[in-house]
């Protein structure tokens, strides 16, 4: 048997005594890593899992969508928030659904499905484009104030010019010419440095500007 000299016994001896004293804690430590390891994995298999399940629900909102099938794609689109509603997915099925709905005719519809885009939706581009859709359907049924109250400010800064021209539209429809054109006129300025895009829209505005002061 191989005999330790004296120092080798003392540092045994320390290694033992350390480890009686800090063992337990760092083998506690190793199994919270090692559970925190396993769980990771598994909530990234239940994600993963999850947004396949949403985009195959959203495909058949789609698909639906293709074959203007208002009914269908209203179901479809019901059956993936109902089931996926903090997705994106679940944003963007109502949307689409609110879309033939409106095209169909059925502005009551349209706007349950975009409220709950606007209110309900994570994605705040996405909810700023709802509260869009929304006030454009609230005016075409003549609920002015409810429209304006949609319109109080966009979540996403670059959309503001959007919502300030959609409440100039309302503000013409309410016959208030002075407070139409100051949201016009916003607009306008909000959209100076812009791209290609912003020059269209701000010609489309200007055209508004005009005729309100004519």
């Amino acid at each position: 048997m191989a005999v330790y000299d004296l120092e080798e016994q003392e540092q045994i001896s320390e290694l033992k005594a350390w480890w009686a004293q800090n063992g337990k804690w760092i083998t506690t430590l190793a199994v919270v890593a090692a559970l925190v390891s396993v769980g990771w994995q598994g909530w990234q298999w239940y994600q993963n899992r999850q947004a396949t399940e949403a985009g195959a629900l959203y495909y058949a909102v789609q698909q639906a969508a293709e074959a203007d099938d208002p009914k269908k794609v209203r179901e479809a689109a019901g059956a993936l928030i109902g089931q996926h509603g903090g997705s994106v997915y679940a944003q963007l099925a109502a949307l689409t659904s609110a879309g033939v709905q409106f095209e169909a005719g059925e502005l009551d519809n349209a706007r349950s499905q975009l409220e709950w885009a606007a209110e309900q939706g994570r994605d705040p581009a996405l909810a700023d484009l709802a509260r869009l859709r929304l006030a454009a359907v609230l005016l075409q049924q003549g609920a002015h104030d409810d429209a304006l109250a949609r319109l109080q400010g966009a979540k996403v800064e670059g959309n503001q010019p959007r919502f300030d021209d959609l409440r100039g539209d309302v503000l013409a429809a309410q016959g208030k010419p002075a407070e139409a054109r100051a949201a016009y006129q916003a607009a306008v300025d909000a959209l100076a440095s812009g791209g290609e895009q912003a020059v269209m829209l701000r010609e489309v505005i200007r055209v508004k500007l005009e005729s309100l002061e004519s």
